[in-house]
């Protein structure tokens, strides 16, 4: 980090390299609401490739690229499933009941996971008139709440074939799927066929300034561009902001694995200080949570005194996200200062 602060509150604060920005700054651009950005139409059909899908819609964000997503799946009254810690029910401020009239019902797994006999007792494909059916399910992977944990494919590949035959469908959260890719091994498009709807984002673990990409059928994203309008995200000459996702994708994704790293080195220094804060093992792609009780205020704060930034993300729970901008010598520097917070 240049300033000195090594900030780990999460992978969205990193900044666009030399070269991204010299890609932006060439990038061909048009009106993308007039569907005519070309480098827009690269990224959007190169990302929908690599997941196994028709096409994509480039947004402004991952929260955007959810509330696309899963409106495309679930009509107003209608019921969504996902884990309680899920970023769609947790971190988008009511968004899809404000907006889209969409309700919710959860399952809890300590580390995010599909729960899949809480799926079968929970699912209500046609309630009748007096209760609401459930017409789709939500998956978060890497999940973030939950410590950055990679969802297994066996897994999904189960829940897919439980709700065929009921007629639910799947939206994929998959802001940090890169990483669960990286991590596994396991091909983007095995993820991506799985789902209705799969949303990705290129300003987290990939380094680019803005923006995430929903993609599905021809069908859920033309009817998704039109909502996207409604909703007042429309924008213009968005090519400068997709040659950074290209450029991202051209050189920022398989080096996620040095982020990887640099999580499990910190985690491991924590575990010394005080096996009870974390156990390495859990530390699967780039995110740390220490588990501090009473003292996360204070874990916090000693930390950002010694320059190294860190978030509460929920009672007693610290969340440590590493990222482009933190070399490994930055993670050696912050797995010392926040294993002596912890221990103090």
């Amino acid at each position: 980090m240049t300033s000195g602060v090594i900030d780990l509150r999460s992978d969205t604060v990193t900044r666009p390299t030399a070269a991204m920005l010299a890609a932006m700054s060439t990038a061909e651009t048009g009106d993308d609401v007039y569907d005519e950005d070309p480098t827009v139409h690269a990224l959007e059909e190169r990302v929908a490739a690599l997941l196994g899908h028709e096409a994509g819609l480039f947004t402004v964000t991952g929260s955007l690229a959810n509330l696309l997503g899963i409106r495309s799946l679930v009509a107003p009254g209608q019921e969504l499933l996902c884990e309680e810690r899920a970023h769609a029910v947790r971190a988008e401020l009511g968004a899809h009941a404000a907006w889209h009239g969409v309700t919710t019902r959860t399952w809890s797994d300590p580390r995010g996971h599909v729960d899949l006999d809480a799926v079968r007792r929970l699912m209500s494909p046609d309630a009748g008139p007096y209760l609401v059916s459930t017409t789709a399910v939500a998956v978060e992977n890497t999940h973030n709440f939950a410590g950055g944990t990679v969802q297994p494919l066996e897994t999904l590949r189960e829940l897919r074939a439980l709700v065929d035959p009921a007629g639910v469908r799947l939206h994929l959260d998959g802001a940090r799927l890169w990483n669960a890719h990286v991590a596994t091994g396991v091909a983007l498009a095995d993820y991506g066929r799985l789902f209705d709807t799969v949303s990705v984002c290129l300003s987290k673990g990939l380094g680019a300034p803005v923006g995430s990409v929903l993609v599905g059928s021809a069908a859920a994203v033309a009817e998704a561009r039109v909502w996207r309008k409604r909703l007042g995200a429309g924008w213009r000459q968005a090519g400068v902001l997709a040659a950074a996702g290209l450029h991202a994708l051209d050189h920022h994704v398989e080096r996620l694995a040095d982020d990887h790293a640099h999580a499990r080195l910190i985690a491991e220094a924590v575990a010394d200080a005080d096996a009870g804060a974390v156990d390495p093992a859990s530390v699967e792609t780039n995110i740390v949570i220490l588990d501090v009780g009473g003292r996360a205020a204070a874990v916090v704060e000693s930390a950002r005194a010694e320059g190294v930034l860190s978030g509460i993300v929920g009672p007693g729970l610290v969340r440590l996200t590493t990222h482009l901008d933190v070399s490994a010598a930055d993670a050696r520097r912050a797995a010392k200062v926040v294993a002596t917070a912890v221990a103090s």
